[in-house]
């Protein structure tokens, strides 16, 4: 089963990028990841009943730490996660 897992920036200051994140505009949850400190924040779960919320917010994190270490920290105002 393929998954595919849509990322909107809400919000990017220095300290900070906050992304909204799910399996579409209507189930979304939102992350925020701080730059500083190297640490996630699940500040709303996605709830969509089919895949846990945990494997949305480690899919999610995952799409961050990559833009931050491999993409030289730049955050694209939308991205996907394809699994």
């Amino acid at each position: 089963m393929a998954v595919f897992v849509l990322m909107i920036k809400v919000e990017e200051n220095r300290e900070k990028v906050i992304y909204k994140f799910g399996p579409d505009r209507k189930c979304m949850g939102i992350i925020e990841y701080n730059k500083i400190t190297d640490q996630f924040l699940i500040l709303e779960k996605v709830n969509d009943g089919k895949i846990s919320n945990e494997a949305y917010e480690r899919w999610a994190a995952e799409k961050i730490a990559k833009l931050m270490y491999r993409e030289g920290g730049v955050f694209p105002d939308r991205t996907v996660v394809e699994k």
